[in-house]
């Protein structure tokens, strides 16, 4: 098929998704996206994205199946370890500073991010007095950040990284083992409201004195990057956090002179 068409064809689809299911994918960045959709094709049982179309117009299963391709629901336990030291020495002793915390990990996809920064925060003595929002359009991802059960591979790798991230005890401390899955530790849920919200469409809804929003908006056009770090600059109270993914930046948006870097490397920002 010309590439014109099957972008025209992939426009239509993200329409009909938009008005059919109020999911906005309108401005995700087209290369992304095409390359999701195309991966979905053959799972979903389609030859072309109008006959997928067709296909998620009716069934609501297969807007779902389509659904866990458009969000990617990849994540890692302490990923990128570098960030989370830089979260320990130069954000956590800020944090101290309040009698309570609020935090909002955006696009939490199935957890490991959520419980990343809740072993984080019960380690430096701050996740008693912090409620931790997550958040995630991808009803199915939530519902595992929820169940906090992971498979045991999975972990043998997230506690390297724990280690880098400057662990202060067994990463086994954190979960029970059971054949092959380990279920994190109830303790670590309490302090967690997991709830539905799209950068795309929703507003805030609390104010924040962290947010962390990693390996999210590299999938967002301009346009849509702009308004999901206004939701972030609107949701931080004076002088709160932010913190993006390795490959993320608020250089060339609106926000870039509103924010300064705590660890630029790290992608770590202060609101000014």
């Amino acid at each position: 098929m010309p590439e014109r068409a099957l972008e025209i064809e992939l426009r239509l689809l993200i329409e009909a998704v938009y008005l059919r299911y109020s999911y906005d994918f309108r401005n995700y960045a087209m290369a992304s996206l095409k390359r999701r959709v195309v991966q979905a094709l053959r799972t979903i049982g389609c030859s072309s994205v109008s006959e997928l179309q067709g296909k998620i117009l009716h069934d609501p299963q297969a807007f779902m199946a389509l659904l866990q391709y458009l969000t990617i629901p990849v994540s890692e336990m302490f990923r990128d370890p570098a960030y989370y030291l830089a979260l320990r020495t130069q954000v956590v002793p800020l944090l101290r500073t309040y009698p309570s915390l609020k935090i909002w990990i955006a696009g939490c996809s199935t957890g490991e991010e959520v419980y990343s920064m809740a072993i984080l925060l019960k380690e430096e003595g701050l996740l008693e007095r912090s409620l931790i929002y997550a958040t995630d359009i991808n009803p199915q991802s939530l519902e595992r950040a929820r169940q906090g059960v992971y498979t045991l591979d999975s972990i043998r790798a997230y506690t390297e990284s724990y280690q880098k991230a400057g662990g202060k005890r067994l990463f086994s401390d954190y979960y029970t083992a059971a054949y092959d899955a380990v279920l994190m530790d109830k303790s670590l849920r309490e302090h967690v409201t997991f709830a539905d919200h799209s950068l795309a469409t929703d507003s805030v809804f609390a104010e924040t004195q962290f947010i962390s929003c990693r390996n999210v908006l590299i999938y967002f056009d301009r346009a849509l990057q702009d308004r999901a770090i206004g939701l972030f600059h609107e949701s931080l109270g004076h002088r709160g956090f932010l913190g993006l993914g390795s490959k993320e930046s608020l250089d060339f948006t609106s926000f870039a002179e509103q924010f300064e870097p705590v660890s630029k490397r790290e992608r770590v920002f202060r609101k000014l």
